[in-house]
């Protein structure tokens, strides 16, 4: 009855991507673990992740005991919903940057044809008002042109409905995402009082001015070119292995079984424990910490240094002492988010692979062309059919 756990740190990226210029050229000096590192040298104290791959892989101190390795992002840009798309087997196809005010006039025909009620409530603005409950416009938080976001008041339009226009946007828009999301502590008048332009032609709305996140909050992620049934949660669906998503990967992931979309870290770590103690049978366990990536976007170097202190001591003090023998445990992150680079973006980093467990090898799984790699070593662990994209490293690191 083993268990497997996928534990990504958001945006813990362990230097610029040999291609980081074709991208953004900001990111060409990013190291997200290093530059915190240099900031905080007294602060930043996470011994178990360094002396189990990360200072080899950064510094090149002696290897670790456990695997260990990076990998490359497959998918273009940095992206948090499209990396966990990768990171569990599908690399999401190339997209295209757009802005509302490029797609605005096409959407509208289009959702009209689809028996939508399609306006524009502000004079000289391109964002489209659906049914006087949900608002279609430029993502605001992202980097610039790569998602279309649809902000609903679900008190005029439940979440149902929502997913559905969302459905309708993404089928005719070559984003790399469509967001669908929304609140019942929100009015669309609200919603509307917080549309602004950002960057020159970037019309969106201020999303955390619009208070939906929090009570209520639901909100469904939809990429460019995904193949989700093939993905590793997909997959074991099939199969009937219980997979738990606890944390952002209950927002970016699809799937079945247990899910709980937990932000704050102490909270998350605390129901992770929880839930694998009580957990009996063979079961996924798929993580994802989010506030490091809150941090990042914040800049806030002293929050993300306090968060990565914390993972380390429940990773090492708490959750490898819960494990039984033919358990396994893989920390990585999904993207960089460089809190010192001078930009609140995501960066494009290589991303670090720490892999534990009682039957674990002592080795280097070397650099990974994809991240995919990771979601069929999963389905691999299993026993069951490999993901769309990725090759297992699975017998390389049991020492079976």
């Amino acid at each position: 009855m083993a268990k497997l756990t996928l534990f990504v740190i958001d945006s813990f990226g362990i230097g610029a991507m040999d291609d980081c210029a074709e991208y953004n050229i900001a990111d060409c000096s990013a190291n997200t673990y290093k530059h915190i590192r240099d900031v905080k040298q007294e602060e930043l104290q996470i011994p178990f992740m360094y002396n189990a791959g990360l200072g080899t892989l950064v510094d090149g101190i002696q290897s670790p005991s456990n695997a260990y390795g990076c990998a490359k992002l497959a998918h273009h840009g940095a992206d948090t919903y499209l990396g966990h798309q990768e990171i569990v087997g599908s690399c999401p196809k190339k997209s295209n940057k757009r802005l509302i005010k490029d797609i605005h006039v096409g959407l509208k025909l289009a959702l009209e044809a689809a028996g939508y009620t399609v306006t524009y409530p502000i004079v000289g603005c391109p964002v489209l008002l659906v049914n006087n409950a949900a608002v279609v416009a430029d993502n605001l938080e992202s980097a610039y042109g790569n998602i279309i976001n649809v902000t609903a008041d679900f008190k005029k339009m439940p979440f149902s409905m929502v997913k559905q226009l969302g459905r309708v946007v993404r089928q005719h828009v070559d984003t790399s995402r469509v967001i669908a999301f929304g609140g019942p502590y929100t009015s669309i008048e609200h919603i509307l009082s917080c549309v602004i332009e950002k960057q020159m032609g970037q019309w969106g709305v201020d999303t955390p001015k619009v208070k939906v996140y929090g009570k209520g909050y639901d909100v469904y992620h939809m990429g460019y070119g995904v193949e989700i049934d093939k993905q590793f949660p997909m997959i074991a669906a099939k199969h009937g292995l219980k997979v738990y998503r606890l944390g952002k990967t209950a927002d970016v992931l699809h799937g079945e079984g247990p899910a709980n979309p937990i932000v704050n870290t102490s909270k998350l770590l605390q129901s992770v424990s929880e839930n694998y103690l009580a957990e009996q049978g063979e079961a996924a366990f798929l993580i994802n910490i989010q506030e490091t990536d809150l941090a990042g976007h914040s800049q806030n170097v002293d929050w993300y240094c306090q968060l990565l202190n914390e993972v380390d001591r429940w990773l090492s003090n708490i959750f490898l002492p819960l494990m039984a023998k033919e358990d396994i445990l893989i920390v990585m992150a999904d993207h960089g988010n460089d809190p010192t680079i001078g930009h609140a973006n995501h960066t494009r980093e290589y991303v670090p692979i720490l892999i534990f467990g009682e039957k674990v090898n002592s080795v280097n799984i070397g650099l990974r062309e994809t991240m995919a790699d990771v979601g069929t070593t999963i389905c691999d662990f299993f026993h069951f059919p490999s993901t769309a994209e990725g090759k297992s490293f699975l017998a390389d690191i049991l020492n079976e």
